[in-house]
């Protein structure tokens, strides 16, 4: 195996550790299997994350959350693969020509929803580094300033601004979570839903469209929060 280092990049070691983390799992991710896998010596890894995979995870979080970077056209699959609210590709790259001050506020921030639920679902193995980690990144700031501009063309101001950023954040993450967790792994000891609880025994079989669940809510929360 060759182990010279020559074309290593923080972005292709950022991609191999989102392969691994993708098929592995996050524990399995390593420096020196992370080493191995691009052919190179563990230490050269540390030349562009000297603090080690702490560092690493940070750029893995700023990399996932940056869809902004996204809708800017650095990524024309991410952007074709959109359409759940029944718009189609072609209607996606013709509003993607659009400045984004043209478009209506809602629709900016609707794309964002559905970019960012791709990006964390496609990396469902990483999202316990989204927990304890500051949202610090010029990749959150992007998010950041496109929220609150969006907002405050509806008609928002000072923290009524700040608050509809964050639910609509808390929004996205939360059904995330509970789309993955959905199809986890069950209880050892699942509970009996029985006459105990009338209501989720009469409702247990209703079964909903991740999709359409999760747009569903969307335009309640968006729709909610107009002045």
């Amino acid at each position: 195996m060759s182990r010279n280092n020559a074309g290593l990049s923080a972005d292709r070691i950022i991609s191999e550790a989102l392969r691994i983390i993708d098929g592995q799992g996050l524990r399995r991710l390593t420096m020196r299997r992370l080493g191995d896998a691009l052919e190179v010596e563990a230490m050269a890894v540390y030349h562009h994350f000297p603090l080690g995979k702490e560092q690493l995870f940070d750029a893995i979080v700023a990399h996932i959350s940056d869809v902004t970077r996204g809708r800017a056209g650095a990524d024309g699959e991410e952007d074709a693969g959109r359409g759940e609210d029944g718009g189609g590709a072609a209607d996606d790259a013709e509003e993607d020509l659009a400045p984004a001050g043209e478009r209506p506020w809602d629709e900016r921030l609707r794309d964002w929803a559905l970019d960012y639920r791709r990006a964390l679902l496609d990396h469902a193995q990483a999202l316990p580094l989204f927990i304890h980690r500051r949202p610090d990144t010029e990749a959150a700031l992007r998010t950041l300033e496109l929220h609150y501009a969006a907002f405050t063309e509806a008609g928002l101001s000072g923290d009524r601004v700040v608050q509809a950023a964050a639910a609509l954040d808390s929004y996205v993450t939360g059904a995330v979570i509970h789309e993955v967790r959905a199809d986890g792994l069950p209880a050892r000891e699942p509970a009996a839903v029985d006459g105990r609880f009338p209501l989720a025994a009469a409702l247990e079989g209703v079964r909903l469209d991740p999709e359409r669940r999760f747009t569903d809510g969307l335009n309640a929360l968006l729709g909610s929060l107009r002045p």
